[in-house]
């Protein structure tokens, strides 16, 4: 019996496709009037976060005046409550959210570390907002591992009219448009941006973009939203081809400062100041950045609702890219837990991790319970004839994922989020990437 306790027809077809279809969850309040509260423009809000692995600071670096808010002006309320931090513009006695977001850092990643025990660091780091007609007030939280809530880390008031916001042109890259779909107010706006590409080469960066467009359209569920997403690349020169590779001794003055070995870790490519990635992006629409990095060597990262990143050249460079941008885009994390990492007890079990797609089982009502089948074992046995085609919308409660072998469980026996070789997303991480892209359309 045990070998054949999934062994259905899978009405999950139906059953998933009618989630997959469901409308956003209602957020804690109704969406603010864009045109009562903001201009037609953004600003961005550079910060520093300092510390180690037992405190945190945040710090203002400056603010910066942006043309044109390519995001929604529907939907300004975030109603997924994804990431490690939350950033929230309110108004100046604090009764009213006016605008928020869920986001990650490097530094976040970094404090779980053995370098964070001992050694504090800063990392430089930046956040596109709407640009507020009157005084409102940005305030930083971080969510708490002991218990999964957030709290207030961090505060301080912005009056749009000092002086002191930065209104320089940051750049002259030029702005290519490779996919164009409509106003990007109603669509998702996704820009690359070219790292470690001389002038002789953007020729070739330019093809790069048209084919990582072509990877994402080739998989679903972007491949049935192609209308819904608009494609730019911001054409940012390097003195020197390639990305820094610091234990091979390779060096190189590039425009993003993309990197190899971040954490030590020889696959982790990041590009550590996230300012500088804003910086090549001031002058562009973009709700999402892809970072594509000019090199054969296999790598890559992502920092949800910050960027993606990976390499322009290499056998898996369309799985990396579309791995990496399910960090980036839609909050989903890993599913391996085999692969070498830098993190050390990465997540608390007794809490519900935030991520769509992983489960402690502590709330699993919260996940994706209503999407398994009558019958369905939790767990599910992490037998290998699940990762057989026949297969491949399986929904069930795998342990391992999360970088963590036991106590964390994916819903997918193999899916984009854990290998190179599966097949696809599985339906949970389809549905999570659909509730995003109607975030920003709909």
């Amino acid at each position: 019996m045990k070998n054949n306790i999934l062994d259905f027809t899978f009405l999950k077809t139906a059953v998933c496709a009618l989630l997959l279809s469901a409308v956003l969850p209602a957020t804690a309040q109704p969406q603010p009037e864009y045109d009562q509260y903001f201009t037609p423009d953004r600003l961005r809000i550079d910060l520093v976060f300092a510390g180690d692995a037992q405190s945190q600071h945040v710090y203002l670096d400056g603010l910066k005046y942006e043309s044109g808010w390519s995001g929604s002006k529907k939907n300004l309320i975030d109603p997924f409550g994804y990431g490690d931090y939350f950033l929230e513009i309110q108004t100046p006695d604090g009764e009213k959210t006016l605008y928020s977001k869920g986001f990650n850092t490097l530094f976040q990643e970094w404090r779980s570390t053995e370098e964070a025990k001992t050694t504090p660091r800063a990392f430089n780091s930046a956040y596109r907002v709407p640009f507020p007609k009157n005084k409102v007030q940005l305030v930083i939280s971080e969510r708490v591992k002991e218990t999964g809530r957030f709290r207030e880390l961090y505060s301080i008031e912005i009056d749009p009219a000092d002086k002191l916001i930065n209104r320089e042109k940051e750049n002259e890259y030029a702005v290519t448009k490779i996919l164009y779909n409509g106003d990007p107010e109603n669509k998702v706006d996704l820009l690359f941006v070219a790292e470690g590409y001389t002038a002789q080469e953007m020729e070739k960066f330019r093809a790069d973009a048209g084919k990582f467009a072509g990877y994402l359209f080739e998989t679903e569920p972007y491949k049935s939203r192609t209308s819904d997403f608009n494609i730019w690349a911001v054409e940012s020169v390097s003195s020197d081809s390639g990305p820094d590779i610091p234990h091979h001794d390779i060096w190189k003055n590039t425009v993003a400062g993309a990197n190899f070995y971040t954490f030590r870790i020889d696959r982790y490519m990041t590009a550590p100041d996230q300012r500088q990635i804003c910086r090549l992006a001031s002058n562009a629409p973009c709700d999402a950045i892809f970072v594509i990095v000019n090199t054969d060597k296999y790598g890559g990262g992502g920092i949800y609702n910050f960027y993606g990143l990976s390499m322009s050249d290499h056998p898996t460079e369309a799985q990396v890219f579309v791995h990496e941008f399910g960090h980036s885009f839609a909050g989903l994390g890993d599913e391996y837990y085999d692969s070498e990492v830098a993190y050390e007890d990465f997540y608390n079990t007794n809490t519900e991790p935030w991520e769509p797609n992983l489960t402690t089982l502590v709330d699993f009502g919260k996940k994706w319970k209503d999407m398994l089948a009558p019958g369905t074992p939790v767990p599910t046995p992490n037998d290998p004839k699940y990762g057989e085609p026949r297969y491949k919308d399986l929904v069930g409660v795998f342990e391992g994922g999360g970088y963590m072998a036991k106590g964390i469980y994916r819903p997918g026996y193999n899916c984009r989020m854990k290998a190179n070789n599966a097949p696809g997303f599985c339906p949970v991480c389809r549905q999570a990437i659909e509730k995003m892209i109607d975030y920003y359309t709909k």
